[in-house]
């Protein structure tokens, strides 16, 4: 599995805490992260909840990453953000059963932190024990066990009405503003990363034309 791991500006100074303790417990499961930043808060490239989300969903619907790890002050605006895209079912994540949860119950692609509000005195354990839970099994196995078959049946419901209430990704990024979605893929290290994983031609050359 490749993660990606994408903050915000207002909490982009938290990267390398959130970075280090995602990828302590990706490595454990032989998982690779791919850092997408912002690495610190005078970054040139300064992304808003809102770019985080059209990013995470550039990557998702592309297949450069598998999953996606990302936040805000408060969580809500990122997750929001990101649900606003196909491809992407989003959980707000505030604790370890909150992750647990959410992966087996929703099987999800991605995760919205909140790295401001109550995030003090031992977050990074928090955050550590976050990410185990969300890892720990492969997701969808049903939370309780017996609620499984109704679980996965819903997921598939919710699945399939994604499809009919979001249009199509490549279409989304030829309408959507065309400074908002430069800013949200002129990162230090986007081109890097994104291009040698993407796996889909026509996001990857849409993408170059933006950034040409």
């Amino acid at each position: 599995m490749r993660i990606a791991l994408i903050n915000e500006n207002s909490q982009a100074a938290k990267n390398a805490m959130v970075y280090e303790n995602l990828k302590k417990v990706a490595d454990a499961k032989g998982y690779e992260v791919v850092n997408y930043g912002m690495y610190s808060a005078d970054d040139a490239a300064q992304l808003t909840y809102v770019q985080c989300g059209i990013l995470a969903a550039i990557l998702l619907n592309s297949g450069a990453a598998d999953f996606v790890v990302t936040g805000c002050g408060t969580g809500e605006g990122a997750m929001l953000a990101l649900n606003s895209f196909p491809g992407v079912l989003c959980g707000h994540i505030v604790d370890p059963s909150d992750a647990f949860m959410f992966s087996q119950i929703n099987a999800g692609n991605a995760v919205a932190l909140p790295f401001a509000k109550g995030f003090g005195w031992g977050a990074e354990l928090n955050l550590t024990y976050i990410f185990e839970k969300l890892f720990e099994q492969e997701p969808g196995g049903g939370y309780p066990k017996e609620r499984v078959v109704p679980e996965q049946r819903n997921k598939k419901i919710l699945d399939e009405v994604k499809k009919v209430t979001h249009t199509d990704m490549l279409y989304i990024l030829k309408n959507i503003d065309k400074e908002l979605l430069k800013g949200a893929v002129s990162g230090e290290h986007f081109a890097e990363y994104f291009f040698k994983d993407c796996k889909n031609a026509e996001i990857a050359e849409y993408i170059k034309s933006v950034l040409a």
